[in-house]
C-alpha cells in the first residue's frame, strides 16, 4: 500500500467520520478513521498516512495537541483540521505549526476537497526531497 493513499480520520462524532471517510474515498484514498487521537497514535501505523484530517476539540487529547506531539516527533505529515467551536487563537496555532487549512463545521466538500489536494501536493513535494 503506496504511503502516499493513506489518510486518517480523527473525530469522536461517528457521524462526522463516517461523511469525510466516504468523501476521501470517493477521490480514490485509501482512509482509516479513529474515534480519537488516542486511538490514532496507539494504531502503530503513523509514518503510513499522507495526511490527518483530524477535529480540533474531542476528549482527551485535542487534535492540536496531536498535531504538536506528532512535530514534536520530527513527523511533518500535512494536516487539515475542522472545528465547530472556532477560535482564533487555535487557529493561528495549527497553521503556525504547519496545518494546511482550519475548516468550520459544516463544511461544504469543495472546500474540504481544496484543502486535501493542497496537503497531499505539499506531502509530495516532501516525500521528493
Amino acid at each position: 500500500m503506496s504511503k502516499l493513499q493513506l489518510v486518517a480520520i480523527i473525530d469522536d462524532d461517528e457521524s462526522v467520520r463516517v461523511t469525510t471517510d466516504s468523501l476521501v474515498r470517493s477521490l480514490g484514498y485509501i482512509v482509516r478513521t479513529f474515534a480519537s487521537a488516542e486511538e490514532f497514535l496507539r494504531s502503530g501505523r503513523i509514518d503510513d498516512f499522507a495526511c490527518v484530517v483530524t477535529d480540533v476539540q474531542m476528549p482527551g487529547m485535542s487534535g492540536v495537541q496531536l498535531q504538536d506531539h506528532l512535530r514534536a516527533q520530527g513527523s511533518r505529515v500535512p494536516f487539515i483540521f475542522f472545528t465547530a467551536f472556532p477560535d482564533e487563537k487555535t487557529r493561528a496555532q495549527a497553521l503556525a505549526a504547519g496545518a494546511i487549512c482550519y475548516l468550520t463545521k459544516p463544511f461544504d466538500g469543495d472546500g474540504l476537497v481544496k484543502c486535501f489536494d493542497a496537503a497531499l501536493k505539499t506531502h509530495d513535494g516532501e516525500s521528493e526531497n
